[in-house]
């Protein structure tokens, strides 16, 4: 079967009716910034850019949030893939992860900021957050994880089997005291959108773009329709998609599959409605929804150029049998959606922000992993200063040339 980068049936796309619908580029026009990618990514960085008074375009191929972003679960917290210790043990300096977690952190203030300036209307919560194991032979690697980000400033506390308020196994856990949160990464997506327009920012879907031409003093997308977008600065915030534009790599391409329960007459043993992630490699992770559904996520493998439905229906099998085992004192677990899809990510999951080294109208947002929306905010807090000729300090953190 030929691939196709989201299958199933995709929660946030089904449960939310469109917002608004955006029109297809119709002539030429002119811009200071030109966004590939109408997704969570491209719609963070088109708020930030609108919000410095810059003048930009969003290009969407076909639908505004349809593709990575609808098969994102939108459980947000400021630690990476990687544990602290992990990354610690693969050639990043300590003060290297640290930052990076405490960048993670900056990047959900910047969350409860827009929320507070232009309210909720995408199911922002507020959550704690839950890194677990359930094999004694990891006891001693979580506890010294707690240390780690405890004697760093981090909000965490260390639990173990005797104060488990979980009905599922637990020999170690760090729990982060609001370390994280959830939201609808569609509404949260078209909200950014309709906050930008009003800032001026404009938005074309169903609109591929199909060349690029680089010049001295402009660059200009060739779209399907042979009209022409000509700008200063190109921004990729296409994801693993990038073909068309380079011949870097960006990392290392991967299905994800999702489930997502029926709503739950209520979700006993479940502490504070806490965001999960267990220490597996690969690992899974659990959220809640505010209508008490659970969507749980994981079990990624190896991109390939051919779509297996035998492994996405086995890896969805694996996430039901893990979601009622856990929770056992819930017996209406029934499963509604399943889903799955391709994200990219980098060896350290930070993803690439910042000018292509050999093309300075060539930049990039992309390859997060599993963090886009966080680490996509960090990149629309210091993309539009980069424009204005300011460099962050936290820019080296995502260079395009640290794998070269």
């Amino acid at each position: 079967m030929a691939v196709q980068f989201v299958q199933g049936n995709p929660f946030f796309i089904n449960i939310n009716k469109i917002k608004k619908q955006y029109n297809y580029l119709t002539e030429d026009v002119e811009t200071d910034v030109i966004i590939v990618g109408g997704g969570v990514t491209g719609s963070i960085l088109g708020y930030y850019f609108s919000k410095e008074g810059i003048d930009t375009v969003i290009l969407e191929k076909s639908r505004i949030a349809h593709g990575s972003t609808s098969i994102t679960t939108s459980l947000l917290q400021y630690e990476l893939d990687s544990n602290l210790m992990a990354l610690t043990e693969n050639n990043v300096s300590l003060d290297h992860a640290i930052n990076s977690y405490k960048l993670g952190v900056k990047a959900l203030d910047e969350i409860e900021k827009f929320i507070k300036e232009y309210g909720n209307k995408c199911d922002y919560i507020k959550r704690d957050t839950l890194l677990y194991t359930a094999k004694k032979l990891e006891i001693e690697e979580l506890y010294q994880e707690y240390k780690l980000r405890k004697e760093n400033g981090f909000n965490v506390k260390f639990i173990n089997e005797d104060d488990n308020p979980f009905s599922f196994d637990l020999k170690a856990g760090v729990y982060g005291i609001e370390g994280g949160a959830e939201l609808d990464p569609f509404k949260y997506t078209h909200h950014l959108l309709e906050v930008a327009c009003n800032n001026g920012l404009r938005v074309y879907e169903n609109t591929p773009v199909i060349d690029v031409k680089y010049n001295k003093d402009y660059v200009e997308a060739i779209t399907s329709y042979n009209h022409k977008v000509r700008g200063k600065i190109l921004v990729l915030a296409t994801g693993f998609n990038t073909k068309l534009f380079t011949d870097r790599n960006f990392g290392v391409k991967t299905y994800t599959y999702n489930i997502v329960t029926k709503p739950l007459k209520n979700i006993e043993g479940w502490f504070n409605n806490v965001l999960i992630r267990d220490n597996e490699d690969t690992y899974n992770y659990f959220r809640t929804t505010p209508d008490n559904r659970i969507i749980a996520g994981g079990e990624d493998t190896s991109f390939t150029d051919n779509f297996n439905p035998k492994i996405a229906m086995e890896k969805y099998d694996i996430l039901e049998q893990r979601v009622k085992n856990m929770f056992n004192k819930i017996d209406d677990i029934e499963i509604e959606y399943k889903y799955c899809g391709t994200f990219d990510s980098t060896k350290d999951n930070l993803g690439f922000i910042g000018k292509d080294p050999k093309n300075d109208k060539l930049w990039y947002g992309l390859g997060y992993g599993a963090n886009r929306i966080l680490f996509a905010i960090l990149g629309g807090m210091m993309l539009p200063k980069l424009y204005r000729g300011e460099v962050s300090d936290y820019l080296k953190y995502f260079n395009i040339c640290r794998f070269d």
